[in-house]
């Protein structure tokens, strides 16, 4: 079994998320100047908004939305309700959103927005409220055109729907691109729910094409089984993988022999966890991390993948479905181990890719098929991959920073087409 050590470090994630972008750029050779301009947020708005409990007290909560980079288009990215949001975390957030889009090759620039909140210690119409009255607060930054949201941590389609009509209602029309992870019934996208599991299965496949090997028999280890992990535990079953480990907020489950994606899925919709699961072992989530297995399927938070865990990682390869799971002392552990990670720019852009498809289709009004929306992903993932790939293998260097060289290369040209203004 896995070592129990506990993972004391924490890194500034706003602090990784320039440590990554200064070794791209460096590799770049990029100018002093445009180091200047992308290093930085663009804009940034923090809000103070008041929010009448059900008790009918008055509770005041903090929000930050973040625009890093709106050189290619409007700002994209999601909202997260967490009790542990910081401005650093959102700063983070944005500009991973920027090399996201970038890195997929879709018109957008990063954005992303929090609100300090445990929301699960709040009623239904108290976070309705708290949503209605954020979205006015930010509302001078978001529109289909300038900052486009959609759902992160601890939001969903139905929060999106409040965002929406919130905007709409201040502009007395419905505005149905505003957001994207929409209810299919107000201008949602087929596809959408999957996306970002779909996209970081593609970018297996396409691993599998590029070295070789094929994802069946494969045994695969997933922390985080919330929507992306459990829904990528299905797909990679049909691909014939095993699932051999899971886990979500509560702790993990494993089962060298393997596990039904389907019937751990129903035992957490009856229990509220996959702990508990019958004729499976308990873990932690960080030995989960560190289970015996070929893919791990890292599906939570950030800084799970440390120097204290990297030497420990048994996994050939690493498919990133969160947002920076991995800190820079540990990615460089893994390369020098041979272990080859998909970073998350890469491999869990299917999210926002399909959030693109989302937003053309309710600025044109015309919705796509499933299957449409399906083979579009796929061909804008497997460019993705080949193009990342193909730096990877140019330059000689690990695909995290491939993908970043890849990324910053294109908002560094569209900046510096755009040029200085005035």
């Amino acid at each position: 079994m896995a070592s129990k050590q506990p993972v004391v470090e924490a890194p500034n994630i706003w602090a990784v998320a320039q440590q990554q972008f200064d070794l791209a750029a460096d590799k770049l050779d990029l100018d002093d100047g445009m180091r200047r301009v992308l290093r930085v947020p663009q804009r940034e708005l923090t809000v103070n908004f008041p929010v009448t409990m059900d008790d009918r007290s008055v509770e005041v909560f903090t929000g930050y939305r973040v625009q890093h980079n709106v050189s290619r288009g409007p700002g994209k990215g999601g909202i997260r309700y967490h009790q542990d949001v910081t401005l650093d975390e959102v700063r983070a957030l944005a500009m991973w959103m920027s090399w996201k889009c970038a890195v997929v090759n879709i018109p957008y620039g990063g954005a992303k927005g929090g609100v300090i909140v445990d929301p699960k210690k709040l009623s239904t119409r108290e976070v309705e409220g708290l949503t209605r009255r954020f979205a006015t607060e930010i509302s001078p930054l978001i529109g289909p055109d300038r900052d486009i949201p959609a759902p992160d941590v601890n939001t969903n389609a139905q929060t999106m729907a409040w965002i929406m009509d919130t905007y709409s209602m201040h502009h007395g029309y419905t505005i149905a691109g505003v957001v994207t992870g929409k209810p299919i019934a107000i201008g949602g996208s087929l596809g959408r729910n999957e996306a970002t599991a779909r996209g970081a299965v593609f970018t297996l496949l396409s691993w599998a094409k590029a070295t070789g090997t094929s994802l069946e028999g494969l045994r695969v280890a997933i922390q985080g089984y919330g929507n992306a992990g459990s829904i990528a535990a299905t797909l990679l079953a049909e691909q014939g993988a095993m699932i051999v480990a899971a886990s979500d907020s509560s702790g993990g489950i494993h089962a060298p022999r393997g596990l039904d994606p389907a019937k751990v899925g129903a035992w957490k919709s009856e229990h509220g966890t996959v702990v508990g699961f019958p004729r499976a072992d308990e873990v932690s989530n960080q030995e989960i991390l560190e289970v015996d297995c070929d893919v791990l399927v890292p599906a939570a938070l950030e800084n799970q993948i440390t120097r204290h865990n990297a030497p420990r990682i048994k996994a050939r390869v690493v498919a990133e479905a969160a947002n920076g799971p991995t800190t820079p002392e540990a990615d460089a552990i893994l390369h020098d181990r041979g272990v080859f990670v998909i970073p998350d720019i890469l491999c869990n852009a299917g999210g926002v890719t399909v959030s693109y498809f989302e937003w053309v289709q309710d600025m044109q009004s015309f919705f796509w098929s499933e299957d449409r929306i399906n083979e579009s992903l796929r061909e804008i993932m497997d460019r993705a991959f080949d193009a990342v790939y193909a730096m990877s293998t140019r330059h000689e260097v690990d695909m995290r920073t491939a993908a970043y060289m890849v990324a910053v290369a294109r908002v560094a040209d569209a900046t510096t087409l755009r040029g200085l203004y005035p």
